[in-house]
């Protein structure tokens, strides 16, 4: 290969690397911490769903969670379903 073939493909090349750092690394590293969120939900947790619906975490199990939203009013809902945990 001539260095004439090698600097055609340069800005090919260095689109890719741009493309990685400001599209792909970021979006992995976002889905790397809403995992740890989800996988380190308790009970008693106050959170906020995905639909805008605020409660707290009644019952657990690995693919489902029950939230309380008011008294004697709970809904069973996918554990993925929980947007964020709510500090107090």
């Amino acid at each position: 290969m001539t260095t004439e073939a090698l600097a055609g493909f340069l800005p090919i090349i260095l689109l890719f690397v741009i493309f990685y750092f400001m599209l792909v690394r970021p979006q992995q590293q976002q889905q790397k911490k809403r995992k740890e969120m989800l996988s380190s939900l308790q009970k008693g947790d106050r959170v906020v769903s995905i639909g805008g619906i605020y409660g707290m975490i009644k019952e657990l199990t690995e693919d489902t969670v029950i939230l309380r939203v008011a008294d004697n009013v709970n809904i069973k809902m996918a554990r993925a379903g929980i947007d964020r945990i709510l500090e107090d």
